[in-house]
């Protein structure tokens, strides 16, 4: 069983009103994109890390890809086998819940992507192993590399430590970001699907293009690209700026 993870709280109280938040509202042009980078074809097989309510898993589903979507929230698993289910996708698309840190697949898919921080960049405050903060973010990326096929791409999206530190004010709690390990901490309302309100604390860690490229080639991916892109607004920029909230890296499993 996964070990507890701060997360779990914040999406036992969000159940499925987390698809109500801005971040969520591109998944058909994340899809396509996610179609597109990794080469995929229909029949093929792909493995989301930390998929959440499963948003990505079922379009892939629906336009015949089969995926395995994986999550550390029994919540959002449920949630997601439920939408499978009622959709018809049952048989296309599953869920489980997995700690995104022991992942333990080989060369078993066609393709594997975590976005939105589903689970990578997740790994801050209390779920830290060390004081850099890079330890299970690594662990996640090379077992993410370990469940490709050879010759396979990974798609993986970080929040970009020069958006923070270029776009947020201190008023924005920019203040809270370690220096150390580059780790935002915010204290945020959340409200469940009847509107109540819970006060959590959130953890993200920030990562700069250099970081995710030698990142990559520790887990043993071969990195193609780096660039900037924020999800839910806009995919279509080209290289790395400061205006994007996220860093999207593109890398194969030679």
């Amino acid at each position: 069983m996964p070990e507890e993870h701060w997360f779990e709280d914040v999406a036992d109280h969000l159940q499925e009103a987390y698809l109500r938040y801005s971040f969520t509202k591109g998944t058909k042009e994340e899809v396509d994109h996610i179609i597109s980078q990794l080469q995929l074809e229909v029949g093929d097989r792909v493995l989301d890390v930390g998929c959440g309510p499963g948003r990505h898993s079922l379009e892939l589903g629906r336009r015949g890809i089969q995926c395995l979507g994986v999550d550390i929230s029994h919540r959002f698993v449920d949630l997601a086998t439920q939408s499978a289910k009622a959709e018809g996708l049952s048989e296309l698309v599953t869920f489980d819940r997995i700690d995104a840190r022991k992942l333990q697949f080989a060369s078993e898919f066609d393709g594997v992507f975590s976005l939105c921080e589903g689970a990578f960049g997740l790994q801050g405050g209390p779920a830290a192993e060390d004081p850099p903060n890079l330890l299970g973010d690594q662990r996640i990326l090379s077992g993410m590399c370990e469940a490709l096929r050879s010759g396979r791409r990974l798609l993986v999206a970080a929040f970009s430590t020069h958006f923070v530190l270029s776009n947020v004010t201190k008023e924005d709690n920019a203040g809270d970001l370690d220096p150390m390990t580059a780790t935002r901490h915010e204290r945020t309302e959340i409200r469940n699907p009847d509107g109540q309100v819970l006060v959590t604390d959130l953890w993200t860690t920030c990562f700069t293009p250099r970081e995710l490229w030698l990142m990559a080639e520790i887990a043993g991916l071969e990195p193609l690209t780096i660039r900037s892109v924020h999800s839910g607004e806009d995919w279509t920029a080209e290289s790395v700026d400061s205006e994007h909230a996220e860093l999207l890296l593109l890398a194969k499993r030679p």
